[in-house]
């Protein structure tokens, strides 16, 4: 009789030994060669993406900067893409942002050690979506989000060297009027990706976590580089509103200043006033005598008095002479008292007959420079801080002011740089655009010629003419494709009066507004929430 085998008895219930948790995935420890690759490829990404922005305009280096970055975290590990994306960010940002200096060097370093988390964060989520299928899209349209980031936090933003700002004038440029600056980053950036795609087919394959090595089929090559060149290619194709047939003669008054940096303006008031004042009077004598064109309207530099004309009747007298002696509506610069204890940075319409009148005040504050954030503490840390003096208020309606035959444009300086405040001044109505601005402190830096690049783009993006006048330079003229007609020097007095062309046609950029910008970051976020959920269940497989 054959005995049956007796059942497998239950596991016990009593405590023993874990059963062993499954396999983490690790990586692979990288080669130091490798790695110094990866880490070369990140400075030299970094220092082409300065190269691209004034004074040189190598616009063509930011695609090439843009490839070495994405290059440089392909296939390595994402805490290690998000350092290396640090020091790019550091090694673009100190040179590109070396006009803060004048104001203090750790004022300069602590800003680019702030602004590279941002370039971190990109380079992180980047490298988790490059695994994803038509991955050179996603790099860019993060890059997008990046720089919306960059521009909104913290303290209200600081959009200074984006991608864009580098394109002033190149074949990336007609972009701007689908899309504005935000569509110009995105086809940059998207070249640069193109392009390391290409590269990465002829680089040796890194290895993945399971230790097998990346597939390569140097073949697809090709087509991503065909891209690459098609894209600017294409922007010849983009229709641009032309001319109206209508005109307005500006005089543009650049009075300079009696100091450098952070004493710009010296320690004797009314210098800077009596400046612009002479200027002014320069330029109505040079009308007379037609050495220029007789203007419609003239405008002066943000802070081109640097006395409150409301409050001091010294300062009123000198500009009402000035513009009674030019004849025609003028748009004086002037940081006006709020109260006793704020005040305002006020574009200010002076008629010849009527006096102050209409006035716009600006919007995007500088952090540090016309207010102090977080005042209780930065005045009880920084001695410096208090330079500041009176705390600026912000104006709460664009800068649409009637002048003479038109409706100008008012943007004062910083806001220059700040898409939705350009972009509601000109549907407002503000046509042409009139940029004061006051670099004193910056002078002889990278800041003039970067905000002028500024300009080109918001010419093209919006179809107007940008008028600038500034302290110290550079004043300028550019037209509605984005050229400069005209500019000055810098550090010197100086006046002329330029024709420019009226324009009231919109440009898709204008109607659409933000919404290239959040479909682009929408695009990039849905990405990353796909790359995540994909290496999560490719983890589990592999456990």
């Amino acid at each position: 009789m054959v005995q049956e085998k007796a059942a497998a008895p239950p596991p016990s219930p009593l405590p023993g030994p874990a059963a062993p948790a499954p396999p983490s995935v690790k990586w692979p420890k990288e080669p130091p060669a490798r790695l110094l690759a990866r880490v070369a490829a990140a400075v030299a990404g970094g220092l082409a993406l300065f190269l691209a922005f004034p004074p040189l305009d190598w616009w063509w280096s930011a695609p090439i900067g843009l490839a070495l970055l994405v290059i440089s975290v392909y296939g390595c590990r994402p805490r290690r893409a998000a350092w290396l994306g640090y020091l790019a960010g550091v090694v673009f940002l100190l040179p590109t942002l070396w006009w803060v200096s004048p104001i203090g060097v750790d004022a300069w370093i602590a800003l680019v050690a702030v602004e590279s988390l941002f370039y971190a964060a990109w380079a992180f989520l980047t490298r988790l979506t490059l695994r994803l299928p038509w991955w050179p899209l996603w790099p860019a349209a993060l890059w997008v989000g990046m720089e919306w980031c960059r521009s909104t936090f913290p303290v209200g933003g600081f959009p200074w060297a984006r991608v864009a700002f580098s394109q002033g004038e190149s074949p990336f440029t007609p972009y701007a009027a689908l899309g504005g600056v935000p569509l110009v980053t995105f086809v940059v950036a998207l070249c640069g990706s193109l392009i390391a795609y290409a590269a990465v087919r002829y680089l040796p394959a890194p290895r993945r976590a399971t230790g097998a090595p990346a597939p390569r089929d140097r073949r697809l090559a090709v087509a991503p580089l065909a891209l690459a060149l098609a894209v600017p290619l294409a922007a010849l194709a983009i229709p641009r509103p032309g001319d109206e047939g209508r005109s307005v003669n500006i005089g543009i008054v650049q009075g300079n200043v009696p100091g450098k940096g952070m004493y710009a303006f010296g320690e004797e008031p009314a210098i800077v006033l009596q400046n612009h004042a002479n200027e002014t009077k320069r330029l109505a004598q040079a009308a007379r005598e037609r050495k220029v064109l007789k203007p419609d309207i003239v405008i002066l530099p943000e802070n081109s008095t640097d006395i409150d004309p409301y409050r001091s009747d010294f300062a009123r007298s000198v500009i009402d002479e000035s513009v009674k002696d030019v004849g025609v509506p003028t748009l004086v610069g002037a940081v006006v008292s709020i109260g006793d204890t704020e005040r305002a940075t006020r574009s200010l319409v002076w008629d010849p007959v009527k006096g102050p009148g209409a006035y716009y005040d600006k919007r995007q504050l500088v952090p540090f420079g016309e207010y102090t954030p977080f005042k209780e503490v930065f005045l009880a840390l920084f001695e410096r801080a208090r330079l500041v003096g009176r705390q600026s208020v912000a104006g709460t309606r664009p800068g649409n002011l009637p002048m003479g035959p038109v409706t100008i444009g008012a943007v004062n300086c910083y806001e220059v740089a700040f898409d939705a405040t350009v972009r509601e001044t000109v549907r407002a109505g503000g046509t042409p655009l009139a940029v004061q601005t006051n670099n004193a402190t910056y002078a002889l830096s990278n800041l003039p010629p970067q905000q002028l690049a500024m300009s080109k783009l918001r010419a093209v993006e919006h179809n107007r003419a940008v008028v600038t006048a500034a302290t110290t330079g550079i004043s300028a003229f550019v037209t509605p494709e984005g050229k400069v007609s005209w500019q000055t020097r810098e550090g010197v007095a100086d006046m002329n009066v330029v024709k420019v062309p009226v324009r009231t046609r919109a440009t898709l950029a204008t109607t659409v507004g933000a919404a290239p910008e959040w479909a682009l970051m929408v695009m990039g976020v849905g990405a990353v929430g796909v790359a995540a959920w994909r290496g999560r269940r490719r983890d589990d497989r592999m456990r």
